[in-house]
């Protein structure tokens, strides 16, 4: 997730397919309710497809990029959800809702018709998968919850520690404007920037030009949601909430976070140990954004676990 004041996190959905895969183009366009999601499939080949989903809501799949890096033998999946990035912008409220995007997720596996697929999920990305998870188990072979999210209560805790050990000064600056709800103001801005500056990105995303992406903006999708900031829920993720759920699943799960991650390694520590056949890792030096913070790590981490459920 990203604020919607400041600067929204770009992630990356993430696909590979099994030799029973046919993929009908490189690129293109899936028509679904409000508009057409864009996606592109990258590289080919028999092992499990993976299914990415980016962060947000309202991220794109620029940020996953790294995992072209991963030498998988199979077909990787870039994806943007309706309302960012390469997809149609998203107006209507009555649609931003998880059941409207796992309905997006479903109708891209038809298109592509991909079976047996990994989930793999960053922040958002690992509450859409969640929800799509329980909604669609046969069709899920593996799932990857990077930098997950289980229940917002547990993760505005989290933030209330992180945000005690700002100075002081920072702290007073956020309390008094979520008090009085001038979420936009200056300060609040660069108290913002800090705390992102420590448990988001700490090391500088590469600079591309994608001016010609003509990229569609998230914002608002953002703010709905989620709400002003990483740290301030005031939309309808609220109460968001699937703990009860997690000893349900029945696959494979590599659950990884970074080690100075908004998602605190001690909280993804505990969502794991309520998942039966799971594994966990946190990735060293690296925030929020672990592909960026820590990209080789990641990609290890990843490439393991991929290999375990792939023999």
């Amino acid at each position: 997730m990203k604020s919607s004041y400041i600067i929204i996190a770009l992630f990356i959905l993430f696909f590979s397919c099994s030799p029973k895969q046919i993929i009908d183009s490189k690129e293109g366009f899936v028509e679904v309710n409000g508009g057409r999601i864009w996606y592109e499939v990258f590289g080919s080949g028999p092992k499990p497809p993976i299914l990415l989903l980016h962060g947000g809501p309202g991220g794109t799949s620029l940020g996953f990029e790294p995992l072209k890096e991963l030498n998988y033998d199979g077909p990787i999946i870039f994806w943007d959800q309706l309302g960012s990035g390469r997809s149609d912008t998203l107006l209507d409220t009555t649609l931003m809702t998880i059941e409207n995007y796992v309905d997006q997720v479903e109708r891209l596996r038809k298109h592509l018709n991909l079976q047996d697929f990994v989930l793999y999920g960053h922040s958002w990305g690992t509450m859409l998968g969640m929800d799509y998870y329980l909604r669609y188990p046969e069709e899920v072979k593996a799932i990857i919850f990077s930098s997950p999210l289980f229940s917002t209560n547990l993760w505005i805790a989290d933030a209330d520690t992180l945000i005690a050990t700002l100075p002081d000064s920072v702290q007073r600056v956020i309390r008094y404007h979520e008090s009085m709800g001038t979420y936009d103001a200056l300060e609040y801005q660069e108290a913002t920037n800090l705390y992102y500056s420590l448990y988001v990105t700490r090391k500088e995303r590469p600079k591309v030009d994608r001016s010609h992406l003509n990229l569609v903006s998230g914002a608002n999708v953002y703010l709905y949601m989620w709400g002003p900031s990483e740290f301030t829920s005031t939309g309808t993720l609220r109460n968001y909430d699937r703990l009860e759920f997690l000893p349900t699943i029945s696959v494979p799960v590599l659950m990884l976070t970074g080690e100075y991650d908004e998602a605190r390694p001690s909280t993804v520590q505990h969502y794991a140990s309520l998942v039966p056949n799971s594994k966990f890792e946190v990735i060293p030096d690296a925030a929020h954004s672990t592909l960026n913070d820590n990209k080789r790590a990641t990609l290890k981490g990843v490439r393991e676990f991929l290999g375990m459920i792939s023999n």
